[in-house]
């Protein structure tokens, strides 16, 4: 390899991956008339059901939305406690706050940055009500041992599959027959993206029947059964719900970027591909393990330092490679370092000390169908470069 050369401009960390198909979609949406809730969103509730192999799809305005309402089909409230992990987005928990409920934080796997069941099993306490695994950056939480655990304690279990659009468990896609209910986002820089959205996923009628009764105010009829030709005006508040409906628009670009699935994911792939192997055997840097369940669906490509290694920190090496025009991002700073979790519980980093070493050493590095080889092979030829610079 010969002297590295910085490009002129910035690559960014994530961009959608926009085609004609997406373009003319949202087009004739708007011209359609239906810029709420209406037939393309029906249609991709359908559509998405049918690909993970559920029963019911709710589309909603995100996963945040999505996790809420699962926990509320529950009555879980005040007084309960709902395990899941530090190391993840803040909705994963503020969610179980917004019930009323307690977040009991529960450690996780260093290789995989998964969320433990052993640790899980050990938060267990008469108040425990749920478990909210995070199916991590496009690998999937061990369901197998945690649902063990949810049926030996009679726990209510709610995926977050933020992250798992195309991932895999034991072959079948997460959201396959669920045992309880899987939130899904459709977020901007998603394998399936519409720039907000997200849906819940189900086989129980009563649950998917609550939810979307609270996605709409808690409206006995949306405005599609109350708009449609052969509608009606009247309805009820059956009880106090939200506003948390997908609409056409948003439904439009879901069901374009559905149908490129297969070709989006090749293309991550292929930048994948371009990592592993210019990473292999390097000992400053440290490779996210798959477990033999899984299929990683590569929404992220996690990248940890070996601190003792190198003579520059996590923090440092970011600096480095934006230096070098590189877009990058953390995922995630651990939720007990946050200060409203520091606050309200007391939390210290040394609390979860697997959740916060993995946080400080980690580096997400730019992943995305639009991404390219050309790409990929210069974000490797930055890592590579920082780490010739500074390795001890």
């Amino acid at each position: 390899m010969g002297e590295f050369q910085v490009r002129k401009d910035w690559l960014a960390f994530c961009l959608p991956d926009i085609s004609e198909a997406e373009v003319e979609a949202v087009g004739a949406a708007v011209r359609s008339g239906w810029w709420a809730k209406g037939p393309r969103t029906m249609e991709f509730e359908k559509q998405f059901a049918a690909y993970v192999g559920a029963k019911h799809c709710i589309g909603l305005n995100s996963c945040t939305a999505a996790l809420h309402l699962a926990l509320l089909t529950q009555g879980i409230g005040p007084g309960d406690e709902v395990i899941t992990t530090p190391l993840t987005f803040a909705s994963t928990a503020n969610t179980i706050l917004h019930v009323g409920a307690t977040p009991v934080f529960a450690d996780i796997d260093p290789d995989t940055g998964l969320i433990d069941p052993d640790e899980i099993e050990k938060k267990v306490t008469p108040r425990t009500r749920a478990v909210v695994p995070v199916h991590y950056s496009g690998l999937a939480a061990d369901l197998g041992r945690i649902g063990e655990i949810c049926d030996a304690h009679g726990l209510f279990l709610s995926e977050d599959a933020a992250h798992a659009v195309e991932t895999r468990y034991n072959g079948e896609l997460i959201g396959h027959h669920p045992r309880g209910a899987v939130s899904y986002s459709f977020y901007a820089t998603k394998n399936l993206a519409c720039g907000e959205g997200g849906a819940l996923i189900t086989d129980d009628d009563e649950i998917a029947a609550r939810a979307r009764v609270l996605s709409c105010h808690g409206m006995s009829a949306g405005a599609w059964n109350r708009y449609g030709k052969g509608g009606s005006w009247r309805y009820d508040i059956e009880e106090p719900g939200y506003k948390y409906n997908m609409f056409d628009i948003q439904a439009a670009l879901a069901l374009t970027q559905l149908a490129r699935m297969d070709d989006m994911q090749r293309r991550r792939f292929e930048a994948v591909q371009v990592y592993e192997e210019a990473f292999a055997g390097v000992p400053e840097l440290r490779l996210q393990k798959t477990p033999a369940y899984c299929h990683h669906s590569r929404h992220l490509y996690i990248l940890r330092i070996v601190p003792e290694r190198l003579s520059i920190s996590r923090d440092q090496f970011i600096e480095e490679l934006k230096a070098r025009n590189v877009g990058v991002s953390v995922h995630f700073i651990a939720l007990h370092t946050m200060s409203a979790y520091v606050g309200r519980f007391g939390y210290r980093s040394e609390d979860f000390p697997r959740a916060y070493a993995f946080s400080e050493s980690e580096i997400s590095l730019p992943l995305y169908s639009a991404l390219g080889r050309e790409n990929a092979a210069y974000v490797a030829e930055a890592v590579l470069d920082i780490v010739k610079k500074y390795r001890k």
